[in-house]
């Protein structure tokens, strides 16, 4: 079952490269985006990837840094970056695999990869809005726009 607005986000740390790793907690005081989802060099992905990092001045007009995870290995996202030319930080979940997919209720059992799964997570830590969407259809950037702008109205 996937975390739901007003659930504690939580903590994790995984590695951004081969030798470095990212916490969310590293993220208090700014908003923050998690896009989670199954696999890289497929086709949506690489489409959802790519809309992100286009949007990734919007996202930081509302102070929000956004992270995707899947359960590639760290050596296949500094790849897939490099090749779509992306500008914020693929994280993997990879060993033990699927641990932080499984906290945030969003871990495929039956392929062993990420759902396609978006939440948005405030200063605090505390999820403000979660979707779970389809395998094969990219959810956009809509809905994370719209709970940043529900954030900034109640800040």
């Amino acid at each position: 079952m996937i975390l739901e607005k007003g659930t504690p986000a939580p903590d994790f740390e995984l590695h951004a490269t081969p030798d470095q790793k990212l916490k969310r907690s590293d993220f208090l005081g700014k908003n923050l985006i998690l896009v989670f989802y199954p696999a890289d060099w497929s086709p949506v992905c690489g489409d959802q990837v790519a809309l992100y990092n286009e949007m990734l001045s919007i996202f930081r007009k509302y102070n929000a840094e956004i992270l995707g995870i899947s359960v590639d290995s760290s050596w296949c996202h500094d790849a897939f970056m490099a090749d779509r030319k992306l500008h914020y930080p693929l994280l993997a979940d990879f060993n033990p695999k699927g641990e932080i997919s499984k906290k945030y209720g969003v871990y495929n059992e039956e392929n062993g990869t990420s759902k396609r799964a978006l939440f948005v997570i405030d200063k605090e830590g505390t999820i403000q809005w979660s979707y779970l969407s389809p395998d094969g259809i990219n959810p956009g950037a809509d809905g994370i726009i719209d709970a940043l702008e529900n954030l900034n109205k109640n800040s």
